[in-house]
């Protein structure tokens, strides 16, 4: 068994719940013991919704294990129904309950509910959160939605978002936006904000926008054979994605691909004066698959960043991400393993991460900045402003939040300046990692060698790297933002060589040699 801290996903249920949770008119009993009802405090905390989920819980505890549990999840069930009079219910088991083998699905479809019952079947110990989301929402749009006569004029559904999703809320206003600029019109959104009413009229629509693959590819599929609707494949984050989705929904509707860029600012910007210092910056991305392909290309071709390592978590989409590493002549980082990622992220040494609420927290430790680009997130990232991630506005808030938490060249031409400053010397930690930063070196009071233990052993039979006094003097002078990777490449160099012992004269070499 190993303990682990975080978890980028939860169990299945949870991603079930993120569906009930964005919909209405819906309520999903769970059958789970004690203690399982923590999932509300992830949407009322976290997403900060004014509502609790739509979930009714049997809550059994340890001593109903020997009574008839079967009879707890009927009753639940009956007093859900009789209580919040929901056009359609969902069932299932957390991951607890599923061990007991009550069967909800069948224990709801005998008790003759006079409303569509959903059974969830969520292997519990096989998938996770992510699954969930997709298996759930497909399940509901199976049992409701069928074909049927299409809208007069063309319209699309929308589906995908859903609660505690990363920006959804505004993605959605900004898709919208492209559809009507080409005299598109929206016919559902699913499913958030929708009623079981509203996916039973999916069929009228004349095709999908897969917003989010992770939660409603199933889905797609399902509609594109029963309904014959096509699915759209380019997710419209960032600049060229964003033209690419506008071409691919003017093809399949047989419309002109029209097009507003009076709000497009990101191109401009990412050329301007101040921008360009960020060229080449070296950059890490970890997350779901969808944001991270996405953001790859942004950093790549748009910023003008070097991408050193990506990967995702969502082992469904290894595939896909496997696929893009190779393009960019890197190796995927397919986990589920914070400890993992923070390893990739120490041995690579990047100047930036765009990951999650996790990468976040690695960075804050290891003293390089970090902007956040995928869910799993924090309550700061369920924003009060309009701050999409697609379309047009979105790729001007992803140029905004990425290059805020870096250092520009004249910020850093000041902080190196100002090093002995009391406001910007080490032990004052910097304001744009969030109030810390790596550790300080601490000063050498006599001009005796040092001995640390490098990162990787050095090739001279020797497992100590000695550090002289005024090499040590030498290297604090760096900025503390490179200083740690300053410190590995000499190491490394040195190592390289079969040099035991780091003088100053060893440090102004390693930086020539990777400088070239």
């Amino acid at each position: 068994m190993k303990l682990t801290v975080w978890t980028y996903e939860g169990p299945p249920h949870v991603g079930a719940m993120r569906v009930a949770t964005a919909m209405k008119g819906l309520h999903y009993v769970l059958h789970a013991p004690q203690g399982d009802t923590y999932a509300d405090l992830l949407f009322t905390m976290i997403e900060r919704r004014n509502h609790r989920p739509p979930v009714s819980y049997t809550t059994f505890e340890g001593r109903d294990l020997g009574t008839d549990t079967a009879s707890i999840f009927r009753n639940t069930c009956r007093n859900a129904y009789d209580r919040y009079k929901p056009q359609a219910m969902i069932v299932g088991a957390s991951c607890t309950a599923e061990l007991i083998q009550d069967d909800p699905g069948g224990l709801a479809e005998a008790m003759d509910i006079p409303v569509p019952v959903v059974a969830l079947e969520l292997p519990s110990y096989q998938r996770k959160e992510n699954f969930g989301s997709d298996e759930t929402f497909y399940q509901i749009v199976r049992a409701l939605a069928q074909p049927m006569e299409r809208t007069q004029e063309i319209t699309a559904n929308l589906i995908g978002p859903l609660a505690l999703g990363f920006r959804h809320r505004d993605d959605i206003e900004e898709v919208k936006g492209l559809l009507y600029e080409m005299g598109i019109g929206v016919n559902v959104v699913a499913p958030f904000d929708a009623t079981p009413e509203d996916i039973a009229k999916l069929g009228q629509a004349h095709f999908n926008v897969l917003m989010y693959p992770e939660h409603a590819e199933t889905a797609a599929r399902h509609l594109e054979r029963t309904c014959g609707q096509p699915y759209t494949k380019t997710v419209p984050i960032g600049v060229g994605a964003t033209h690419e989705f506008v071409a691919e929904v003017a093809q399949i509707c047989g419309v002109e691909p029209k097009k507003d860029l009076s709000r497009l600012r990101q191109p401009w910007w990412s050329k301007s004066v101040d921008s360009t210092y960020l060229t080449g910056k070296r950059v890490f991305l970890f997350g779901d698959a969808t944001h991270v392909k996405t953001a790859a290309r942004i950093a790549r071709d748009e910023m003008g960043f070097e991408v050193v390592g990506l990967g995702c978590y969502n082992r469904e989409f290894a595939r896909d991400i496997r696929k893009l590493a190779k393009d960019y002549g890197v190796e995927a980082l397919i986990t589920d393993d914070y400890l993992e990622v923070e390893k990739a992220i120490e041995d690579l040494a990047p100047e930036m991460i765009l990951g999650t609420q996790m990468e976040r927290h690695i960075g804050k430790r290891l003293g390089i900045p970090c902007a956040v680009i995928s869910a799993p997130v924090h309550v700061q990232d369920f924003p009060a402003r309009y701050s999409p991630q697609m379309g047009w506005e979105g790729a001007n808030v992803i140029f905004d939040t990425w290059i805020h938490p870096l250092v520009m060249g004249l910020e850093e031409h000041l902080l190196h300046m100002f090093r002995e400053d009391f406001e910007f010397h080490d032990e004052a930690g910097a304001s744009h990692h969030g109030g810390h930063a790596p550790k300080p070196i601490a000063e050498v009071p006599a001009p005796e060698p040092v001995a640390t233990q490098p990162e990787a052993p050095a090739e001279t039979g020797s497992d100590v790297m000695v550090w002289l006094a005024d090499a040590e003097r030498e290297l604090k002078k760096i900025p503390f933002f490179v200083r740690g990777k300053a410190k590995r490449n000499t190491e490394k160099f040195a190592a390289e060589r079969g040099v035991s012992e780091i003088s100053i004269d060893t440090l102004y070499e390693a930086k020539a040699h990777f400088a070239r």
